[in-house]
């Protein structure tokens, strides 16, 4: 993966860096680098974002972000274009210590109780905070205009530390184009960006694979409600709350989930986070969800599971060849008996771990939508999970990617 080959585009420098050169001291906001060629590398995106107002792509726990100084209309408006982004599609900021997050909110902010819990328990890491935007300080293209922002601190040592060392907030959504399956891995950014971007830091496979959790934590009924669920399980929030909140005798907010809990469609057009109107997460060929666990609509009659896989093959005589589905079911799924032997399909396998293993189909989901697509499948297909710590997120993301859904009996 290089940009020798790039004449007629800018080139795309891909930097490689070492993660675990990278260490916060206890009680310190300055990071600890022990890699020269790590430190040139921090050091080089950070002279593109703060003197260049250029975009940098970067890898965090949860996918590969494209940054920008958060508090510059123009730096931050590079992401839009560079991504395709419709404007009312609202921007996560990130920040590298508390430090830093206070110079962000109101100077008389106090933050509530449940918020410090939930900061005590998962910060730095894979959840995003809503908190009150001070006027004019978090531009608007930022925010969609709303009077609330978006703030996480990313855990990943390269972000976290970039972050730092430019001594800036950075917006950052998935270093994709808009619409397209989240990158986990500096190859799949350099695939879809490659002349868009000037600089990708290479720090490996992220270890998360889904966007952030996003909790809005500022209603005055006290409750959490969960806008995105992601890379913070709603059964860990919880724990969270009950362990932090019960010993100290304060009441135990509850934690909504967006569409399972509560409806806000006024939010859903005018969205205050990421992720909520628009069609995400899509690869370029039709993606079939294959419902296994969830109730089918009315009037919907289930298809033996051998039937749908025989009935593929109809797919090669508009191809006239054999047709190319990419399979994405647990390891250890029943359906994975069918993929075998029918006549004029050609199903790609890719292994996203076991149905009794979340976290691992969450890590891989992202690699394997780019993978297959990579490969030239004509179809995925993508067997449901049940919708249970990070399964939910699972469902969340699959259900926007998908094209059509298909029960099987």
């Amino acid at each position: 993966m290089g940009s020798s080959s790039l004449t007629s585009k800018p080139t795309t420098e891909v930097l490689p860096c070492d993660p675990d050169s990278i260490h916060f001291p206890p009680d310190s906001d300055e990071p600890s680098i022990n890699s020269p060629e790590t430190l040139q590398a921090l050091r080089a995106a950070s002279h593109q974002i703060k003197d260049e107002k250029q975009c940098v792509v970067f890898p965090t726990e949860t996918v590969y972000g494209l940054g920008a100084l958060a508090l510059n209309s123009d730096a931050s408006r590079r992401i839009f274009t560079t991504k395709n982004r419709p404007p009312d599609n609202p921007l996560i900021v990130h920040v590298s210590s508390m430090t830093m997050l206070r110079r962000l909110l109101p100077p008389e902010y106090q933050m509530p109780r449940h918020y410090e819990a939930l900061v005590k328990r998962f910060w730095p890491g894979p959840l995003t905070l809503l908190f009150p935007n001070t006027a004019g300080k978090v531009p608007d293209i930022i925010t969609a205009g709303h009077p609330t922002v978006a703030i996480r601190m990313p855990s990943h040592p390269i972000a976290r530390a970039l972050i730092a060392v430019a001594d800036v907030p950075l917006a950052a959504p998935s270093a994709n184009s808009s619409g397209r399956p989240s990158p986990t891995r500096a190859e799949h950014v350099y695939d879809d960006l490659k002349g868009k971007v000037g600089m990708i830091l290479d720090g490996g496979p992220c270890l998360v694979g889904l966007e952030s959790t996003v909790v809005d934590g500022l209603h005055e009924d006290n409750n959490l409600r969960i806008l995105r669920p992601g890379g913070v399980t709603v059964e860990d929030i919880e724990k969270a709350l009950v362990v932090d909140l019960g010993e100290s005798g304060l009441p135990i907010p509850k934690v909504l989930v967006h569409k399972r809990d509560y409806k806000d469609e006024d939010m859903e057009q005018a969205p205050t986070t990421p992720g909520m109107k628009y069609r995400h997460y899509s690869p370029t060929v039709p993606v079939t969800l294959l419902c296994t666990h969830s109730i089918p609509p009315l009037n919907t009659t289930p298809t033996p599971p051998r039937d749908y896989f025989s009935s593929l093959k109809e797919l090669s005589k508009t191809t006239a060849q054999p047709v190319k589905v990419g399979v994405l079911l647990p390891s250890d799924s029943p359906l994975q008996k069918f993929t075998k032997d029918v006549p004029g399909v050609e199903f790609h396998h890719f292994a996203l771990g076991s149905v009794s293993d979340p976290l691992t189909i969450a890590q891989r989901l992202f690699d394997g939508f780019l993978t297959l697509e990579k490969v030239g499948v004509n179809l995925m297909i993508i067997e449901e999970v049940e919708e249970d710590r990070e399964g939910l997120a699972i469902m969340n993301r699959v259900r926007k990617a998908a094209t059509e859904s298909r029960w099987l009996r």
